[in-house]
C-alpha cells in the first residue's frame, strides 16, 4: 500500500522528524521484551487447560525490520496435521464424529490489556521526545 501528497506551500519537517523519532524509540525492544513476557503469562493463564501443553507452549518473538519492530505471539502445540491448538480452542474446530466444538475467545481479552498498554508506553515516548 502506498500514497502521495502532493503539497503546494508548506514544508513536511515537523512531521518527519515526529515520524523518525517513532521509528527509532530507542527503548523499543527493551519495552517489547517486557510486554513480550507477561503477553505469554497473561496467554497462559487464559488458555484452556486440559493437558496443559497449549498453555505451556505460548512464546514470543521480536522481529526488527527496515521500518518496524514487531511483537508476535506464537503456540508451538500443534495437532499431528500441524493446525494449532490454540487455534482450533479460540475458533471451534469438528471433533471427528460429525460435531462441533464451539471456539471460546480466550485470546483476545488476555492479551488486549498488553496491547493497550504497549500503545500507552509508546505514545508517552513519543511525546516526552517532542
Amino acid at each position: 500500500m502506498g500514497f502521495s501528497l502532493v503539497n503546494k506551500k508548506g514544508d513536511w519537517a515537523k512531521t518527519t522528524s515526529w515520524l523518525k523519532r517513532i521509528q527509532t524509540l530507542r527503548n523499543a525492544r527493551k519495552i517489547l521484551e517486557k510486554y513480550g513476557r507477561e503477553g505469554v503469562a497473561a496467554l497462559a493463564a487464559a488458555t484452556p487447560i486440559d493437558t496443559g501443553n497449549t498453555a505451556g507452549s505460548w512464546n514470543y518473538e521480536i522481529v526488527q525490520n527496515v521500518n518496524t519492530t514487531e511483537l508476535v505471539f506464537t503456540n508451538n502445540n500443534v495437532t499431528e496435521t500441524g493446525t494449532p491448538i490454540a487455534i482450533l480452542l479460540q475458533y471451534g474446530h469438528g471433533n471427528g464424529n460429525g460435531g462441533y466444538v464451539q471456539g471460546r475467545d480466550y485470546i483476545n481479552p488476555a492479551i488486549q490489556p498488553i496491547f493497550d498498554e504497549i500503545a500507552d508506553k509508546a505514545w508517552k515516548e513519543v511525546v516526552e521526545s517532542e
